[in-house]
């Protein structure tokens, strides 16, 4: 049984590329749990998320956990590996005499200490010997007085966390302040904005997409798209000849399709289509379509009434492809040869694929009061979404590293 909903975000570095994930936990435990104790609960949470699901799908990633006061005084976090896990102390958390004991035993093991939503005062100077991490809520504390505060810490002693960071703008002043980490969705919005036609590679992508969305594909409609592009033909042919199961070699797209299954070939233009846009951003970026498109498609499936899944798998994977192109949406929408309810979905948010999308940027956000309104427009149970959420981290993980 899950006690709560999970998401995790992306934490970048310096040159956009993904360092760890935080895993954020819904908060308001004592709405859904009065019975049960919130370190209990954060500790059974830990148990079902990080080292199940999450877990495996950090890879040589950082895991970034927030924990309560009690649960560091019990030193819960050293029931956990210590090599990927950060220990992210609260905000709210009383800079006693005891917390500074259990900080200074973890440190001593091992263990990275995070001072989360950090907010200079004389009580924590203490603390900051043993601490590995320090983030600043760029809300909260502007860049300007964070670099104040990091100029006084010796270079190299403590790394630097920006959270909410939503613009490029903020991205390189906090990186001119000090910051070497990154958190918030500055990543996934256009760098420059440019109209331009679309090329006719990224139409072809566009059109493979929408025919692998469908229930029944159409397999002489992809071979005929797929020989049209020297790039795609070659990628396809390597990636089935390179499976483990190929006893002699495939040399035609037909037979690469059939061979290949519905599943694999949607898995193989979600990732081509994603990987041919732009070679300069964030890696997290790719994967992020690809868990949305996935997301979508999931709670799609589950959600009671008729709304086609293949739909949603598109409307959840062109969502980023503004920041992937750096075009405006509108225009992207327009020139591309998809249904009605996706363009509505994009555009606008309008339709019950708008309202998946929203549910979906909802949980990516950790904005938790959204996701349960969203949740019941949409007749889902937490289970649901935090099931379907899941299988979407676990599929996207597969893919990329298949």
């Amino acid at each position: 049984m899950k006690y709560s909903y999970v998401a995790r975000q992306p934490i970048l570095d310096r040159d956009k590329n993904t360092i760890g994930y935080e895993l954020l936990f819904r908060d308001g435990l004592n709405n859904s749990f009065p019975e049960i104790d919130p370190d209990l609960a954060t500790s059974r949470l830990l148990s079902d998320h990080f080292l199940s699901t999450h877990y495996s799908t950090l890879g040589d990633n950082l895991g970034f956990v927030n924990f309560p006061y009690q649960s560091l005084i019990n030193r819960v976090p050293t029931l956990f590996p210590a090599n990927n896990l950060i220990v992210e102390v609260l905000e709210d958390c009383p800079p006693t005499d005891e917390l500074l004991d259990a900080i200074k035993e973890m440190a001593k093991q091992g263990y990275k200490i995070a001072l989360d939503d950090f907010v200079p005062s004389k009580e924590w100077k203490q603390f900051l010997p043993y601490v590995s991490i320090i983030k600043f809520d760029i809300r909260i504390i502007s860049i300007g007085k964070a670099k104040t505060f990091i100029d006084k810490i010796p270079s190299g002693r403590i790394t630097f966390l920006a959270e909410k960071v939503e613009t490029h703008e903020e991205f390189q002043q906090a990186k001119d302040a000090g910051f070497d980490y990154f958190q918030g969705y500055f990543f996934s919005k256009p760098e420059i904005i440019q109209r331009k036609a679309l090329e006719p590679s990224v139409l072809t992508l566009i059109q493979l997409c929408k025919e692998v969305a469908k229930e029944d594909i159409d397999y002489k409609a992809i071979d005929e798209l797929i020989s049209t592009d020297i790039s795609l033909s070659y990628k396809l042919l390597t990636f089935v000849n390179s499976s483990s199961t190929v006893s002699t070699k495939i040399a035609s797209f037909k037979q690469a399709l059939i061979y290949l299954g519905k599943e694999r070939i949607r898995k193989f233009i979600s990732l081509v289509a994603i990987a041919s846009t732009q070679e300069s951003k964030p890696d997290y970026l790719y994967g992020l379509s690809i868990q949305r498109a996935r997301f979508c498609e999931l709670l799609a499936a589950r959600n009671q009434t008729n709304c086609i899944e293949g739909s949603a798998f598109l409307t959840g994977m062109f969502s980023l492809l503004d920041s992937l192109l750096d075009q405006p949406l509108n225009v992207l929408v327009d020139e591309m040869p998809i249904e009605e309810e996706v363009k509505a979905a994009l555009s606008t948010g309008e339709g019950m694929l708008g309202l998946v999308l929203a549910l979906v940027k909802a949980y990516e956000k950790a904005d938790w009061d959204q996701v349960t309104k969203l949740s019941n427009q949409l007749g889902l149970s937490s289970d649901n979404i935090n099931q379907s959420y899941d299988d979407a981290v676990k599929w996207t993980a597969d893919l990329l590293t298949s």
